[in-house]
């Protein structure tokens, strides 16, 4: 399965890289170039990297240390609702003249 669509980088790719002893998403980039276009597989590399025992994503760590919810456990929060109208009386709008 491809990790990285932007530079044709497979899963096993990514898991021979950390066998070879990268430990981190940049590490990973130096080899493959994975997660230097776009980045959207940035996410899913260190999701391997740390089924594969190196260190967690710097963010997952920070919001554990601050003891805030997992991002992948956060449910959306719902959007606020619209304002109500103003009530009272509306400006008409007048036609231009032409002068």
């Amino acid at each position: 399965m491809y990790v990285c669509m932007c530079h044709a980088v497979t899963e096993d790719q990514v898991k021979k890289a950390i066998d070879g002893g990268a430990s981190s998403p940049r590490q990973i980039a130096k080899g493959c170039k994975a997660g230097t276009d776009c980045g959207s597989c940035v996410r899913r590399i260190q999701a391997l990297l740390g089924e594969h025992g190196a260190r967690p994503c710097p963010t997952a760590r920070l919001a554990a240390k601050l003891g805030l919810a997992d991002p992948q456990s956060a449910q959306p929060q719902p959007a606020p609702a619209a304002p109500a109208p103003a009530s009272g009386p509306i400006a008409p709008v007048l036609p231009l003249r032409a002068a």
